[in-house]
């Protein structure tokens, strides 16, 4: 065992039920993270558990600021202190469409969970990993999964990537806040994955990937990203913080 406990927000499925996967087989001690107690939640803990660890349900809406410290208090009554925050929850547009016609709705509710709450959620985090006396061997990080939309725009889809460069800032400045604190930060970027929030469009991914648009031709898996976001969660990638990784395939590299 690693002494490392993980809480894992939007872990019900895609890329936040791989990423606790991938952290239970390093040893971490795992809460999962959906908006609601339901049997998606229930079974993703049982997979979980099935690795040999300890995994809890942990249903709050990361959008309600006001459930933070309870769930954190829940969860480390559960599986003792927190070393490690995976800022994954997230939401896409309401419709995707012209930037002219995008709603208030939507912009907010972008806005809302894909950077406000991983913001309000990071910092819950930080401030009780900080009252605290901490072995100085056991690696504390925070990842966060934002987007390749950080940086490239997606005209059709405005507002989720006005959302994801918030949140892109946001891990910057955790990462400069929490540095001198030893908490490392990594902002991980996806591009074309598989997961539920794009398979209504995986098939033209899967054809603009093999045309080019990505340097292996091949949309990623979640469990491509678990692995990713383990790693660094692990510690190992060591004397880094504050960086972006674009698990990308290569689809941001310049080139004519």
């Amino acid at each position: 065992m690693t002494g490392q406990a993980v809480l894992v927000s939007g872990a019900s499925r895609g890329i936040g039920l791989a990423a606790a996967k991938a952290l239970a087989a390093e040893g971490f001690a795992v809460a999962l993270n959906g908006p609601l107690d339901d049997d998606e939640l229930r079974n993703a803990v049982r997979e979980v558990r099935s690795i040999g660890v300890a995994a809890v349900a942990a249903p709050f809406d990361v959008a309600d600021l006001g459930k933070h410290e309870a769930a954190l208090d829940a969860i480390e009554a559960a599986l003792g202190p927190l070393t490690t925050l995976v800022n994954n929850a997230g939401v896409g547009v309401l419709q995707r469409g012209d930037p002219l016609d995008v709603s208030e709705e939507s912009w907010d509710c972008c806005l809302e969970v894909n950077a406000k709450a991983m913001f309000f959620l990071t910092k819950a985090f930080a401030a009780r990993v900080l009252t605290r006396t901490r072995n100085p061997e056991i690696f504390h990080a925070i990842v966060n999964v934002t987007s390749s939309n950080a940086v490239a725009v997606a005209v059709p889809r405005s507002e989720y990537c006005a959302s994801k460069a918030a949140a892109a800032m946001v891990s910057k400045i955790w990462a400069v806040r929490l540095g001198a604190e030893n908490i490392a930060v990594y902002d991980v970027q996806p591009g074309l994955v598989e997961t539920d929030m794009t398979a209504p469009v995986i098939s033209q991914y899967e054809d603009r990937a093999r045309a080019g648009l990505t340097l292996f031709p091949r949309v990623g898996q979640p469990e491509d990203m678990g692995a990713i976001i383990a790693a660094l969660a692990s510690g190992k990638l060591p004397y880094t913080t504050g960086q972006a990784i674009s698990a990308d395939a290569g689809m941001l590299v310049p080139r004519f």
